[in-house]
Formats: C-alpha cells, sequence, structure tokens
C-alpha cells in the first residue's frame, strides 16, 4: 500500500467538473489579473469571516510582507513571533529591516507562549506575528486587549489556519479575522489551496485594507501614479475561480479532517501506543482543521524510516528552528534559548491527512507504527 502524506488527485476528482466550468468563465472573460472573478472571491472570503476587507495577492509569504509595510514596520522596530514556523513567518520581518524577537511555544499547542510574550514587549515592539501552526487557533484574548493599549498590532499568520476557529465569551472568531491584519496562504497543500501560488491579506480596518490594495500594486492608487514603492503580488484570475469552487466545500472537508484525526487517536490509543505517540491536542475552544496531524514520537527517524519502507510517507515540521538557522545568524541566538521548540523539532512527525484518507489506509499506518515500537 503507497500512501502520500498528502493526495491532491482525490480531491480533484470530487470537484474536476466544477473546476472546468470555473475555468471555462474566467477563459471566455479574458480577464486574468484582477477583474471581476477575482473581486467575487475576494467579497466572498469577505463574508466567509464575517466582514473582514479581503485583498488578494501572489502568495502567503507576500502577505505577510504586505502586512508589516501597511503597518510601516522598518528599521529599528521589533516584531515578536514564534521561532517554530515555517521560513516566511520570520523573513518578511528581516527584509524590512525590523529585528525578529523570539518567544517559545506552548508545548501541548505548539503555538508561541502567550505568557511568555509580554514580557519581551519593548518600548520598539511594533507588531507581534502570532502563527495559528498546523490549523489551531493561538488564544490571543490573553494579550489582545493589553497589546492595543500599548498600539502593538496583532499580524495573524494563518497561512495554515483558513476556516478554523476560536470560541471567546460565546463568539467564533475565525483565524485571521482577530488582530489588525490577518495573512492567508493558498499553496496547494493548504486546506483551501490553489492550483498554483496564492495568497491573502484581510483587515477590518479601512485605512488598511485601502492601503494594501494599493501596496499590491506597485504602491500605485491611480494606474501609473505611484505614493509608493509597493509590490507586484496580485492573486491571478485562474486561481480565484479554483478557489471559489474549494471554498464551498471547505467546511466539509475540514470536518472530515477532525475526523481524520480522531480516528488516528483512537488508533493510536486501541494499539496502545500512548507512551510513544503523543497525539496533538486541542485547545478547549479551538476548531482545530489539522492542516497536519502532528504527534510527538520516540525515535522518529527510525519510525520515519520504517513507515517509508512499508509505502507510508511522513513528513517533519520542522526539522530546525528559525533561531537556529544559518541566515538568522546575527540576531545572536543559541541552542537553548528556547528548549521547547527545540525538543519539538526533534519529535514532531506529520502523518498522512486528507478528507479523503480511508479508514483502511489509517489502520495500515497505525498498524505499522504498532510493528515497528513492537519491535523496539
Amino acid at each position: 500500500m503507497k500512501i502520500p502524506t498528502l493526495d491532491l488527485t482525490r480531491n480533484y476528482e470530487r470537484i474536476r467538473e466544477e473546476v472546468a466550468d470555473a475555468l471555462e468563465e474566467v477563459l471566455e472573460s479574458q480577464y486574468f489579473i484582477l477583474g471581476p472573478v477575482e473581486k467575487a472571491f475576494e467579497e466572498e472570503i469577505s463574508a466567509y469571516l464575517g466582514g473582514a476587507q479581503a485583498i488578494g495577492c501572489a502568495s502567503g509569504s507576500d502577505a505577510l510582507l504586505l502586512a508589516l509595510m501597511a503597518l510601516d514596520v522598518s528599521e529599528g522596530d521589533e516584531v515578536i513571533t514564534t521561532p517554530y514556523s515555517f521560513f516566511a513567518t520570520v523573513s518578511c520581518i528581516t527584509r524590512l529591516g525590523a529585528k525578529p524577537v523570539f518567544v517559545d511555544i506552548d508545548p501541548d499547542t505548539y503555538n508561541i507562549n502567550l505568557e511568555q510574550l509580554m514580557d519581551k514587549v519593548t518600548s520598539r515592539t511594533k507588531a507581534i506575528i502570532p502563527v495559528h501552526l498546523f490549523g489551531q487557533m493561538a488564544p490571543l484574548e490573553e494579550v489582545s486587549h493589553e497589546l492595543e493599549s500599548r498600539g502593538i498590532a496583532i499580524v495573524e499568520d494563518a497561512a495554515q489556519a483558513f476556516g478554523s476557529w476560536r470560541q471567546v465569551e460565546g463568539e467564533i472568531i475565525r483565524a485571521g479575522a482577530w488582530g489588525s491584519i490577518g495573512c492567508y496562504s493558498f499553496f496547494p497543500t493548504k486546506n483551501l489551496g490553489g492550483y498554483g501560488d496564492g495568497g491573502m491579506v484581510v483587515s477590518s480596518r479601512s485605512d488598511l485594507a485601502a492601503r494594501l490594495r494599493t501596496l499590491r500594486v506597485h504602491g500605485a492608487g491611480t494606474t501609473y501614479i505611484h505614493e509608493e514603492v509597493g509590490l507586484n503580488s496580485r492573486l491571478d484570475a485562474l486561481q480565484a475561480a479554483i478557489l471559489r469552487v474549494k471554498l464551498r466545500h471547505l467546511d466539509e472537508w475540514n470536518e472530515e479532517r477532525r475526523l481524520v484525526a480522531d480516528r488516528y487517536n483512537l488508533l493510536f490509543a486501541e494499539h496502545d501506543l500512548l507512551e510513544n505517540v503523543k497525539p496533538p491536542k486541542e485547545l478547549k475552544g479551538n476548531y482545530h482543521i489539522y492542516h497536519q496531524y502532528v504527534p510527538r514520537v520516540n525515535n522518529r527517524s527510525k519510525l520515519s524510516a520504517f513507515l517509508e519502507g512499508k509505502g507510508i510517507t511522513t513528513r517533519v515540521y520542522y526539522p530546525l528552528c528559525l533561531h537556529l538557522q544559518q541566515c538568522f545568524g546575527f540576531l545572536g541566538y543559541k541552542e537553548g534559548d528556547f528548549p521547547e521548540a527545540e525538543k519539538l523539532s526533534h519529535e514532531s512527525l506529520a502523518f498522512p491527512i486528507f478528507p479523503e484518507l480511508t479508514v483502511e489506509e489509517q489502520e495500515y499506518i497505525v498498524g505499522a507504527a504498532a510493528d515497528f515500537y513492537a519491535k523496539k
């Protein structure tokens, strides 16, 4: 049996005709950059999020960069974030000459430890970038009021979390719609993924939304009239058309991912593997959408190799924390500075997860893991 970490072909079979019709609409219109289809997608995203204005862009990495540009982050500023994330979370800070300031993670949720975050705030702190990692929101209500009172912006890195939400005092708040600006990636592997690169920034502040729209087209408010230096970062109409189709099914697919995650939890328990495989935890009040299913495991490298031999592909997110990356060596961090993140980088292993993963495949995966640990 061959089981990849993600099988996009199965998902495509479910929506093949809808995608073909959507692409045909764009081809007939010949509007490929921005245009009516892209605008309709932005409006649908805005409605889904409860009213935050949505601005399509070229990638999730650009979304983060645009967000910090709109907030005038520059040399001398500090931006607090997590050392356990994808590279773009931090590169957007250094590209603008600002300084990343790291905070260790919560060992249960893998998200930034908000209790420690406020200790890192200084007079130079311009923003924080919490990452809603693997599809689970950080509990921003713990710090949002204090940050707001100090004039510190929250830029949500929700690249892996579109469709997830958190219930706070009876109110449902969706990932990316809480802070000053929310950032999404529509990379093909994401829960809401296109068939190429794509991203989006959202904001409930009309001033920020207007500036983001200008920044994504070279800083031009009017064609060929440039108010500032921006980026060429637009979501093309073909990707928007595909994403509109997928958005209609997203909640169903996210629920299917949750069922897959629940089944993993049950199977690992049934096979008495919980001493060696510790399932991810869902924080109370959260709706985790399991962009990745990432338990902590013992003997990770040997387990991964054993599963690969059985036709099961696993991945490591992330093998080297950002504060230890060579390109960020100038920041002066060293091994041991963020022990929880570093420990997780040696123990985390992403198992196959996608809506179409079958019961039989999951039983095979967990059975193979049980065989590995039985030999130890």
